[in-house]
């Protein structure tokens, strides 16, 4: 064929043959000289003799095996094909002889991380070019050289991870580089008989395969996409934010961007209609508090009677009065007392400040240590600053932290003026009854660690005054009446809309809605008023009697 090939330029120069050669490849030239499709017999004969099927690939579906099997004879096959192909021909798919499914050999491969087919004893990947063979007995792949190495030559017939016992007969050859000829797919039984498989069973497995229905693919192409498979990731689907709609109550002054997002960003879906923001529940219920709050702590020690500055610190106040309500401070204990300075309930207070000066008593943590403790909505919240409260005198409420916007559940209470904490925690309240219960816990022992000997626990909680409830019943009152009359206004659009459809109807015919009669009205109206204009009698003009030029009387 070769020869042939090289002879074909020489047959077609002749005379003047070079004043007809042409600057490009022509289809003929591509074809027939120079690599591109062959259509004739013979490079179809060969490319049939190099059909190979890859290492790890089923005889089958020819595709990679996800529950591998083999045969005494060495051919791999997947099971969801091999069980449907046996039931329905009883004849082996490469060799065409009876083949028994009980004959057939669960395969055990290791794979590396990539996801690679290796030895378990060599770490190597198998290729296409690897001897492999398979222990009967166990299943476990390994390569020829480990079984030669350690078995053959130490005459150790056992295992090499099991250590189960087998003899030289049990030794299964899956790939023999110098044996090929066995993966040669134009050689397979089945696949020249064209015996397919199309029982319900099959499809149902096979049709999750992405490359079910790729039928012309060559081997090469599936092996690819099969490694494709492996390492691609498709990408995340962006989910849009779900957004709640504005009504007349929490739509914003300014718009949520979305417009001009989808405008300028190709990833954001294109929206073409401005929205207001919606503005949180929580801003539109602060702004409605106008009261102080109050609540009860029950102690061990006596009764602290709290005064919260709901107007002006609103997340705190709201964060402390509904774990009162809820209980959550019940059976609690003040963890840290420092003498003349504050009592602690719960949290990691700033250091500094308890070094600089020795004044107060800290709790609110549910496990007593100092660590724990959630706000009311399951995280931190942000600080409240509020320059008209200060850490000065006795009985100053203030929320304790670790640091900035890390507000939880734990709070203390001053013993004395602690200035230097201002803009650091927030001051949300104070204490208003039972002074003298604050006493008695200062007068409390504590150890080196500044923890009370007796203990002081959180008996009960009590909320008398709940401005939030309040704020929450308006707000709805409101949103309420917002919808009534909304909804009124459609219904005026509706009627306005529904007159102007019903147009009345004066005669049959063109013109039919017009009032003829009305029209005659208006035209009678306009003669007689300009019948009158007529009538009125015009004003004479005053003759100007010219003079000399003596003076401007006459200008």
């Amino acid at each position: 064929l070769t020869y042939l090939l090289l002879q074909i330029p020489f047959q077609t120069m002749g005379k003047k043959q070079h004043q007809s050669d042409k600057m490009y490849l022509t289809t003929t030239e591509w074809k027939e000289l120079y690599g591109g499709h062959k259509d004739t017999k013979i490079f179809q004969a060969i490319l049939a003799k190099h059909q190979r099927l890859p290492f790890g690939h089923c005889c089958v579906s020819l595709r990679p095996c996800d529950v591998p099997y083999c045969c005494l004879d060495g051919y791999v096959f997947d099971l969801i094909h091999i069980l449907p192909f046996v039931r329905k021909f009883g004849k082996h798919p490469v060799t065409g002889n009876p083949l028994d499914v009980k004959s057939l050999i669960k395969l055990d491969f290791k794979k590396n991380s990539e996801g690679q087919y290796v030895c378990p004893i060599t770490k190597k990947a198998f290729t296409d070019n690897s001897h492999v063979v398979v222990i009967r007995p166990t299943g476990i792949v390994y390569s020829y050289e480990a079984v030669e190495e350690l078995n053959f030559k130490t005459k150790h017939f056992k295992d090499l991870i099991t250590d189960e016992p087998f003899v030289k007969a049990d030794i299964i050859t899956l790939q023999d580089p110098y044996k090929l000829e066995k993966f040669n797919i134009s050689k397979f039984y089945h696949v020249k008989n064209k015996l397919k498989v199309k029982e319900d069973e099959v499809e149902e497995l096979s049709q999750d395969d992405p490359l079910y229905k790729l039928k012309s693919v060559n081997t090469e192409t599936r092996e690819t996409l099969s490694q494709l498979q492996k390492d691609y990731k498709a990408p995340e689907k962006q989910q849009l934010p779900s957004t709640s709609k504005a009504d007349a109550l929490n739509a914003a002054h300014y718009s949520t961007g979305m417009v001009a997002a989808g405008f300028t960003s190709t990833i954001m879906e294109p929206i073409t209609e401005q929205q207001p923001a919606v503005l949180d529940e929580d801003i539109l219920k602060y702004r409605r508090v106008k009261s102080m709050g109050y609540v009860r702590l029950v102690t061990n020690k006596g009764v602290l009677n709290l005064e919260l500055y709901c107007e002006k610190v609103p997340r705190a106040c709201e964060n402390f009065i509904v774990h009162c309500r809820n209980g959550y401070y019940k059976q609690t204990k003040f963890h840290r007392l420092i003498r003349n300075f504050m009592v602690f309930y719960g949290c990691n207070i700033c250091w500094s400040a308890i070094f600089v000066c020795n004044l107060q008593v800290q709790g609110g943590d549910p496990t007593g240590t100092g660590t724990g403790g959630e706000s009311i909505w399951g995280k931190p919240f942000r600080d409240e600053f509020v320059s008209l409260y200060s850490h000065s005198g006795r009985g100053v409420l203030s929320m304790a932290n670790r640091g900035k916007h890390t507000n939880t559940s734990q709070f203390f209470i001053t013993f004395r003026s602690c200035k230097q904490l201002d803009k650091k925690h927030t001051i949300f309240g104070r204490v208003v009854g039972g002074l003298e219960t604050l006493d008695i816990i200062e007068a409390v022992e504590t150890d080196n660690k500044d923890r009370p000997v007796e203990d002081i626990i959180i008996l009960d909680t009590v909320v008398f005054v709940n401005p939030f409830e309040k704020a929450e019943e308006l707000l709805k009152l409101e949103r309420k009446a917002a919808l009534e009359q909304s909804a009124k206004e459609e219904e005026k659009v509706v009627m306005v809309e529904k007159k102007s459809a019903e147009k009345k109807v004066f005669r049959s015919g063109v013109g039919k809605y017009i009032d003829l009669k009305a029209v005659a009205k208006n035209n009678d109206q306009s003669d007689d008023e300009e019948q009158s204009v007529n009538n009125v009698t015009v004003a004479k003009k005053k003759k100007i009697i010219r003079t000399e030029l003596s003076d401007f009387s006459q200008w």
